[in-house]
């Protein structure tokens, strides 16, 4: 094949082989690790994206920041 050929391939397939990818790595990790702690590192995994996800969208993101990490008020 060529690189063009691969290209159209990863394009029409980008799905299925990310779903390929990920459920060997979790293969992996519940062969090593157990299933529990693999459940819990995919969750991790997940909201890291989620809140990245968030911020690359938001044109805000410096404000979205400031607000989780501000001082609290001890009045």
């Amino acid at each position: 094949m060529t690189e063009y050929n691969w290209w159209l391939f990863l394009n029409k397939h980008w799905g299925k082989i990310l779903g390929g990818v990920l459920g060997l790595i979790f293969a992996l990790l519940v062969i090593n690790i157990g299933f529990w702690w693999s459940v819990f590192i995919f969750l991790c995994v997940g909201i890291g994206l989620l809140i990245g996800w968030r911020l690359e969208v938001s044109k805000n993101a410096g404000l979205y920041l400031r607000r989780i990490f501000a001082p609290k008020d001890e009045s």
